[in-house]
């Protein structure tokens, strides 16, 4: 016989979630562009500002929803740590980009270029995954993406710190660029928490 809901679940939520990581990773790829062209980046990281405030916004929908629904497609406790965990990526994009700005950066290096970079791959990975859990099954690829990418910025933050010790650069330059790899490792961290989210979810309602 097959199974039927007497309640139907609002499914709205998959295309806020779809919605949300997809302007997470709009706010990646400026990120990107950023460091790639540094041309103006007190407007680039301006237009980031602009994307993170966009994200508040899909998240206060998905809230609003979340309050007004009867049935959800998963726990709540679930959909709050999930949004939560997206809007704590595109807050760190957000804090990269102001960072540069901050610290009067004069040009990104290769490595923050390459971290940029990884941290694009996990959010397009993260919306693709967030594309597919509406069926709640064939996740694991893209949880197992994201944690290979999580080590390759690992690997790649480490040697970029452990160089600026070996280069001699003078102290404030050391500190700046030490925050700068770390903020950006952090992201790619965020971006794997938020993988693993997912896959908690999918175990608990595949």
């Amino acid at each position: 016989m097959p199974s039927f809901r007497l309640i139907p679940r609002e499914e709205r939520f998959f295309d806020l979630f779809v919605e949300d990581a997809a302007n997470v990773v709009d706010g990646a790829r400026q990120l990107e562009t950023m460091l790639r062209t540094f041309d103006n980046p007190d407007k680039a990281a301006k237009r980031i500002r602009e994307t993170e405030h966009k994200g508040d916004e899909i998240s206060h929908d998905i809230g609003r929803r979340l309050e007004q629904s009867f049935v959800t497609p998963f726990d709540r406790e679930e959909i709050h740590a999930l949004i939560s965990g997206l809007d704590d990526v595109l807050d760190l994009i957000e804090e990269v980009a102001d960072t540069f700005v901050l610290y009067h950066i004069d040009a990104p290096t290769k490595t923050s270029i390459k971290q940029a970079a990884l941290i694009v791959q996990c959010c397009e990975t993260l919306h693709e995954a967030l594309s597919n859990l509406r069926g709640f099954k064939d996740l694991d690829k893209f949880v197992i993406e994201v944690h290979r990418l999580e080590n390759e910025g690992d690997r790649l933050a480490r040697s970029a710190i452990a160089s600026l010790f070996d280069d001699g650069a003078k102290a404030m330059e050391v500190l700046k660029w030490k925050d700068i790899y770390s903020l950006l490792e952090d992201t790619i961290d965020k971006c794997e928490d938020v993988a693993q989210m997912i896959e908690r979810i999918v175990v608990k309602h595949a």
